[in-house]
Order: C-alpha cells, then sequence, then structure tokens
C-alpha cells in the first residue's frame, strides 16, 4: 500500500490545520506523480492533480481505513488521466506476447558477456531517469498502468485488481509483460547493431529450451514470491544450474528496481496555492460531514 496515502490519512485524523496541510501535500506529490509516470506531461499532471484533490475534499473525511481511499483515490485519478487532453493515447492498445518478450539465444549470450547488474545499484541519474520515463511512456496503456500501479506506486495485486477492474490474475499476467517490455527497452544499446541484429536473426534462432520457457513465463510471480512451493523449488534448481537465465532474471531484477526508485516529485507555487485554497474547503466538507451527523 502506498504509504504516503496511510501517513495522509493519520495526519487528516489529528485535525490540525498544520496536519492537513501536509496531508493535502502527500496527497497532491502522490497524484501528481502517479500522473507524470502514466502520462510524461508535466501540464497534464498538474491539471490532474488539481482535479482530483478538488474531488477529494468533500470526500477526505469519511474514509476510515488507508485501503479504501488508497483505491478510491487511484481509481479517480487514473480515470482523469485516460480522460486528459492527451487521453487518445491511452485508446490505441497492443496486445503484447510473452514470445516477443523472452530473450532469444543472441540477447542471452549478449547478457552472459555483460557485466552481471546489481539490482540494488540502480539508482537514477537524470540521463537514466530520462531513459526510464521513455521506457515506461513506450509501454501500451493497459500495461503501463499495471506496472505504474504496482511497482512504482506499491499498490497490491488485489488493489491493482480493484482500480482497474481486472482480475488478479489478469494483473499478474500485464504486470510481468510490461516489466520484461521495460527491462528490454532498458537493454537496449544507444547504437543499432544490437537491435539490428536481433531482428535479423529472430527468425532463425534455435527454439528455447522448454524449462528455460516455463521459468520466463513465471518470473514475475517468482521475483514477488507468489509462486507455488512445488514450482518455486523447481525454479531455484533450474536458475542454479543454468547460468543464462540467472543474468537474465539478475536484469529483470535490476529494471523493477529502477522503476520503483523513479519518483517524480511536485513542487512550485501552483501546489502551494491550491492547498490555501483547498483548506477552508476541507473545512466547510468536515463542517457539513459533522451537521448532517447530529440528531434532527
Amino acid at each position: 500500500m502506498a504509504q504516503a496515502i496511510v501517513q495522509a490519512l493519520e495526519l487528516i485524523r489529528e485535525d490540525r490545520p498544520e496536519s492537513i496541510d501536509r496531508a493535502l501535500a502527500l496527497l497532491q506529490n502522490t497524484v501528481y506523480s502517479f500522473s507524470m509516470k502514466v502520462c510524461g506531461h508535466q501540464q497534464d499532471a498538474e491539471d490532474t492533480m488539481q482535479d482530483v484533490l478538488l474531488k477529494s475534499i468533500p470526500h477526505l473525511a469519511k474514509f476510515d481505513n488507508p485501503k479504501a481511499l488508497t483505491v478510491w483515490l487511484y481509481k479517480v485519478t487514473r480515470n482523469r488521466c485516460v480522460s486528459n487532453r492527451r487521453g487518445e493515447k491511452f485508446s490505441r492498445t497492443r496486445n503484447l506476447s510473452l514470445d516477443e518478450l523472452m530473450p532469444g539465444k543472441i540477447e542471452l549470450q549478449e547478457l552472459l558477456r555483460s557485466e552481471m547488474p546489481d539490482p540494488e545499484a540502480a539508482l537514477l541519474n537524470s540521463e537514466s531517469a530520462e531513459q526510464l520515463k521513455q521506457a515506461i511512456l513506450a509501454v501500451p496503456a493497459q500495461y503501463r498502468m499495471v506496472l505504474v500501479l504496482h511497482d512504482m506506486e506499491d499498490i497490491s495485486t488485489k488493489e491493482v485488481a480493484e482500480i482497474m477492474n481486472l482480475r488478479e490474475g489478469t494483473v499478474r499476467i500485464r504486470l510481468h509483460r510490461a516489466r520484461l517490455f521495460v527491462r528490454r527497452y532498458l537493454a537496449q544499446l544507444p547504437v543499432g547493431e544490437r537491435q539490428v541484429l536481433f531482428t535479423l536473426h529472430a527468425s532463425v534462432e534455435e527454439p528455447k529450451p522448454p524449462q528455460c520457457r516455463r521459468l520466463f513465463a513465471a518470473l514475475s510471480d517468482y521475483m514477488d514470491g507468489v509462486i507455488d512451493d512445488a514450482v518455486c523449488d523447481e525454479m531455484d534448481r533450474h536458475l542454479h544450474d543454468c547460468q543464462p537465465c540467472q543474468v537474465f532474471l539478475a536484469s529483470l531484477r535490476s529494471a523493477v528496481a529502477q522503476c520503483r526508485s523513479y519518483a517524480p516529485r511536485c513542487h512550485g507555487q501552483r501546489a502551494e496555492q491550491l492547498r490555501k485554497e483547498l483548506l477552508p474547503k476541507y473545512r466547510q466538507a468536515v463542517a457539513a460531514l459533522g451537521a448532517k451527523s447530529q440528531p434532527g
């Protein structure tokens, strides 16, 4: 669950002006950051932040648990992102097949020749952050939304399913394919030789070993610890004996770690001014809620 929303709800319960201001700042940044990740445009993210916060004010005092607020806030924000003036890009859908995202023999050979990526050291500088931003925006929309919610906003599979009105199994499938897409995007070299190599040899590569294929299909569940114990043991044994799969898993973990470290933040006078306008509106909403609860 997004810890910023948990903290915001705790601050709202304190019911002090400075606490409400801090809570609104947390919610502002949450909405802005999510919007930037899924749409990539600062103006759209700021407009979404303003619209969602204005819509939230009458409801904030009614929430008594962070999960309910999390699902509601992200659902409203998601709908606003899809309907904004650049939302036409969300209507263009493209299905990602597992076959096109799994590495071939040539790519695995390249990975083996390269240095093993360190997932724990996946810190973003400005250049790599821009590359990651472009990688995320390149993910087809229905997969991107799941990736952002789960890996970048720290929302559980169950909550993502609620937000997107999907089955949990569908969320897991989309998440895995989005991760594989970002990993492949980030793995491309600045020059075109390697991509040309992949394209030229894609049709003549040897079929992937069945065990490797099963492992690639279940890697996200394995990484997240949501896999059957017997299958997990089988994958452990395979990884112990298969160096190409070890390197590929490390590269996938590195891509996920980079996604989780990307956190655009909302700054500026517009955000501060909006909070000043929202605070009295929040007080009015709380007063109206209290009046309704009084016996007639």
